[in-house]
């Protein structure tokens, strides 16, 4: 029962973490990309967001793939080259955002999936003990097995209060990242789009 409760004490406090954070990636891919389709100039975007001390989400795959951009465009007019190195630093970028969006999801889903059987574990070990004691007096009533089975099925009880939170918890997660996976997917595409479309222009006119 201490593991039990244990666990779903470390369970909620990942979950109110998880949202707060989650929540707060949703609303900063939205005001970035609101600021990014307004026109703004990019030299001047890529310097407010490098000023900023801790730079995440699709703020940061902006970061890296226009600082990529930029270091192999100065060393080499084949765009074909420039574009490779951008894309591939953009989706290391995406998977490193991706791994943090994803942080105690896994802890969530093993509450969320073993803590019935920890449970049901608990409630069989307390009948068993009761029957044992049961066995040992010579005359039997309800009375001196029901505490013993009630306090065994409470077991099972907190096992399902442990793990239906954490199942919920990880199904909303689990879709809100894949949301936001797509976004980041598809900012990296159409910002490399801009960057090719950049490139190719420099190249002509050079």
């Amino acid at each position: 029962m201490l593991l039990l409760v244990g666990m779903s004490v470390m369970s909620w406090a990942m979950i109110i973490q998880r949202n707060k954070a989650l929540n707060i990636a949703v609303e900063e891919t939205k005001q970035f990309e609101d600021k990014f389709w307004s026109g703004i100039d990019l030299s001047k975007l890529y310097n407010e967001v490098s000023a900023k001390v801790t730079v995440n989400g699709v703020e940061a795959l902006f970061k890296a793939g226009f600082k990529e951009f930029a270091r192999l465009h100065k060393n080499s007019r084949q765009s074909g080259a420039v574009m490779e190195g951008t894309q591939r630093a953009m989706r290391v970028g995406l998977s490193r955002e991706v791994e943090r969006l994803e942080m105690h999801l896994p802890f969530l889903a093993t509450v969320g999936s073993i803590s019935p059987y920890i449970g049901l574990f608990g409630t069989v070990w307390g009948i068993m003990n009761s029957f044992i004691a049961l066995g040992a007096v010579q005359q039997a009533t309800l009375a001196m097995v029901a505490p013993g089975i009630a306090e065994a099925l409470i077991a099972t009880a907190i096992g399902l209060f442990a793990a239906i939170p954490a199942v919920i918890a990880y199904n909303k997660f689990s879709h809100k990242v894949e949301m936001l996976e797509s976004a980041y997917a598809n900012f990296v595409e159409e910002f490399a789009n801009i960057l090719h479309r950049q490139a190719m222009a420099n190249g002509e006119n050079n």
